[in-house]
């Protein structure tokens, strides 16, 4: 059996071990170190980007639907003022079909009162002429 001596091998190694550490910091540890603090940085730009996004997008929508509760409160304005105007239009036609229809009621009053009279007046004639015509043939005589 060999015995492990230690002589100036055992510095090589340690000397070949430091040496290797060192290059593996250099050649690959501190390159994917800055990999990885670029992804870090990377995604929290992103995600940074995502909550500014969603915020402008709540903005928005919030924007929007004050919008459409501002348009549709200036609709409501808008029908009553027209359905006050057509109330006020219809209440003027009905005012003026009102007057239209009590003149032509005066006028076929007037009118049927005249033709009233005008039938009076040659009915009554007529009676007398009837009433003479009927005495006759009752009679037998003229009267």
């Amino acid at each position: 059996m060999d015995i492990i001596k230690i002589d100036e091998s055992l510095l090589i190694q340690i000397a070949n071990f430091v040496f290797l550490i060192w290059a593996l910091n250099i050649v690959l540890y501190r390159p994917i170190r800055k990999m990885l603090i670029l992804r870090k940085e990377k995604i929290a730009g992103l995600e940074t980007q995502i909550e500014k996004s969603i915020s402008d997008a709540t903005d928005k929508d919030k924007a929007l639907a004050s919008g459409i509760s501002e348009a549709r409160v200036r609709g409501m304005k808008e029908k009553e003022a027209l359905v006050s105007v057509a109330l006020e239009k219809e209440a003027v036609i009905i005012e003026e079909i009102n007057a239209n229809a009590q003149a032509n009621l005066t006028e076929v009053r007037n009118k049927v009162a005249k033709d009233v009279d005008a039938v009076r007046t040659s009915l009554l004639k007529e009676v007398d002429d009837f009433a003479n015509s009927i005495c006759q043939k009752i009679i037998g005589r003229t009267v």
